[in-house]
């Protein structure tokens, strides 16, 4: 029973390819790629552009504050 071998898949894509023509699937692989593209450079652009300004703001006000704590805490002798 197994698996589909090369020849399965052969008949498949020929049978695709007489049902919706070879245009059709040409678009709609290029469409594909174009999805699949857009998507990589969105999450490189969301990931590099938002964290490094967030993470500059958050760092500034909290270095005050940690020094203050410091102080409080040592023991004068």
């Amino acid at each position: 029973m197994g698996g589909l071998s090369i020849w399965h898949w052969l008949i498949v894509l020929i049978i695709v390819a007489l049902i919706f023509g070879t245009k059709k699937l040409r678009n709609a692989g290029e469409d594909l790629g174009a999805a699949i593209k857009s998507f990589r450079k969105g999450m490189q652009d969301g990931d590099g552009k938002s964290e490094t300004p967030q993470l500059k703001a958050d760092a500034a006000p909290d270095a005050p504050a940690a020094a203050e704590t410091k102080r409080e805490n040592t023991p004068q002798g």
